[in-house]
C-alpha cells in the first residue's frame, strides 16, 4: 500500500554483504590480482545468499547493484579490484544472465558508514521502474584493515512506479 493505493506487484530487495580482510591495508602495491582472483567466489556466495533471503527463483530478479566500503587504511582501488573485473559474471550466472552493467559504488570510510548502492534493471539500464537504490550499514565494519563487499538483488521496481521513458 502506497498512499492508500494497492500495489500491483511486490518490490523486494535483498542485500548480502561480507567483511573481508584487506591484504593491502597500509601499503601501496601495483598488483591487486589477489583481490581480483577472490572476487568470483565472493560474488557467487553473496548471490546465493541474496537468492536465499528472497526465496525467489532467479527469473524473478529484475534488478541488481553492488558496492564496497574500504576501511581507512585502504584505498578505493582495493574495492574496484573486488567488484569490477571478475565480480559480475557469477552475479549474472546465478540469476540466468543479465545484459546490463551492474551499477556500483565504492568508498573509503570508517566503521558504520551507510553505503547506498544504485540498482538498475538487469537487462536494460534504461528501465525507469528499476532505477533505485538500496542502503545498509554494519555498525562495526569496516575496520581500518577491512573491506565490506555487498550485492543487492531486487524483484520489481520502485513501489507505485509510474515514470515512463520519453519517446
Amino acid at each position: 500500500m502506497v498512499l492508500g493505493r494497492s500495489l500491483e506487484t511486490p518490490s523486494v530487495r535483498a542485500i548480502a554483504a561480507a567483511v573481508v580482510a584487506n591484504p593491502f591495508a597500509n601499503r601501496y602495491v601495483d598488483d591487486l590480482s589477489p583481490l581480483v582472483s577472490a572476487a568470483p567466489w565472493l560474488a557467487g556466495e553473496l548471490a546465493t545468499r541474496c537468492l536465499g533471503v528472497l526465496g525467489s527463483v532467479p527469473e524473478e530478479i529484475t534488478a541488481y547493484g553492488k558496492g564496497a566500503i574500504v576501511g581507512t587504511d585502504g584505498e578505493a582501488e582495493h574495492a574496484a579490484a573486488l567488484i569490477h573485473p571478475t565480480f559480475g559474471a557469477p552475479v549474472r550466472a546465478a540469476i540466468g544472465g543479465g545484459a546490463a552493467i551492474i551499477p556500483s559504488t565504492k568508498v573509503v570510510a570508517a566503521a558504520g558508514f551507510r553505503l547506498t548502492m544504485p540498482i538498475t534493471n538487469r537487462h536494460d539500464i534504461w528501465v525507469f521502474d528499476d532505477m533505485d537504490a538500496a542502503s545498509f550499514a554494519i555498525d562495526d565494519a569496516p575496520r581500518p584493515d577491512e573491506i565490506v563487499v555487498a550485492l543487492c538483488y531486487a524483484t520489481g521496481g520502485r513501489a507505485a512506479h509510474r515514470i515512463v521513458k520519453p519517446q
